[in-house]
């Protein structure tokens, strides 16, 4: 087996022998630390990607978020819509509206908004793009607002209310949306 296929392979080996061997008062004390960040690369998709039946008066192409049900769904032809599950801002940051994507970038650099930092001056004012960055793999940029759909590197925020506006994707996920949005792609926020 190539290095490629062997590591998740062995991954969930190591999961199913940590689940087996482990006693269940000592599960909590996995659930955080590094060994919990190397074993959440293993765990399948909290809220995973579908095609689902959609009736709507949005046009194929669209964007459409549910801020309440914490769903994105990408519109398609013939009723149909793909759903992803994504983190919404928490209270007193979520909104509704209408955008465009207006940019599109792969593995973006940050900069915190003046008034993220003002809230949390121990952030950094500047990260370049990769593993470590905020914005994760993919960014879709909402007009000319700071808010953005971008992926994540904390998929356990998905279908929570955590962020500061943003609507947060999985990696996989934002980059699958990513290659189907096109700059321009209209945006509706629902609460």
């Amino acid at each position: 087996m190539t290095p490629r296929i062997l590591a998740p392979v062995c991954g969930a080996a190591l999961l199913a022998l940590v689940q087996q061997t482990v006693p269940a008062h000592a599960v909590s004390l996995l659930e955080s630390g590094p060994l919990a960040d190397f074993l959440t690369v293993f765990r399948q998709q909290a809220v995973p990607r579908q095609t689902i039946g959609w009736n709507s008066p949005y046009k194929p192409g669209t964007v459409v978020i549910s801020t309440s049900q914490r769903r994105l769904y990408y519109i398609l032809p013939n009723q149909e819509a793909i759903q992803y599950g994504v983190g919404v801002g928490r209270q007193g940051f979520s909104w509704s509206g209408t955008k465009t994507v207006t940019m599109k970038k792969e593995w973006p650099s940050w900069r915190p908004p003046e008034q993220m930092l003002k809230r949390r001056p121990d952030l950094p004012r500047y990260m370049a793009g990769g593993v470590d960055n905020p914005l994760g793999a993919r960014a879709l940029y909402l007009g000319s607002s700071l808010y953005r759909i971008h992926g994540s590197n904390e998929p356990e925020t998905i279908g929570a209310a955590v962020s500061s506006g943003c609507i947060r994707m999985t990696n996989r996920d934002v980059i699958d949306l990513y290659g189907r949005v096109k700059v321009g792609t209209k945006v509706v926020v629902l609460p």
